[in-house]
């Protein structure tokens, strides 16, 4: 299991390996963490994340990081549009697909955003518990998962679920 740690701040600008982006099924920048992702590694992202769609809720892909300025790898993650409680196998799905991602281009440092809870909807206290199991319950070569929360509130809900 990767050590787990919240930071709150700007994804974009996290020294790790692989940034995680909530992504939408045809992987094309939008709004929140993807579209700042996107803007921030430049056209180059799409074009690559392209290749790879449309893709399904619970799955990952990856792509080099263009030009984000410290990560190698973003990984696009669909989490679900949040409809209720059985969507709750698709969110953790999307993290853990994107650390066997991750671990596939031997990847040590990871950082995750809150993947499903902005205009998807998923409830921030669910979405902390099932991300944080997720990421508790996989074998994986990564040995640092940040979670890189927007805000404090974020920040504080994975506190709570690390510190059970």
């Amino acid at each position: 299991m990767p050590e787990l740690k919240v930071v709150r701040g700007d994804i974009c600008t996290v020294d790790v390996d692989a940034v995680v982006t909530a992504a939408n099924s045809s992987l094309v920048g939008g709004s929140g963490v993807n579209g700042a992702i996107h803007a921030a590694a430049g056209p180059e992202l799409v074009k690559a994340a392209r290749t790879f769609a449309p893709i399904e809720a619970g799955c990952a892909v990856v792509t080099p990081a263009f030009a984000l300025p410290v990560a190698n790898w973003v990984i696009h993650a669909v989490g679900p549009r949040y409809t209720g409680p059985e969507d709750e196998p698709l969110l953790a799905s999307a993290y853990t697909a994107a650390l066997a991602r991750a671990d596939e281009v031997g990847a040590r440092a990871v950082a995750f955003p809150a993947i499903s809870t902005g205009v998807y909807g998923y409830p921030a206290e669910d979405a902390a518990r099932i991300s944080v199991a997720a990421l508790k319950s996989v074998t994986t070569s990564v040995e640092t998962v940040l979670l890189v929360a927007f805000d404090e509130r974020t920040a504080l809900l994975w506190e709570r679920q690390l510190g059970d």
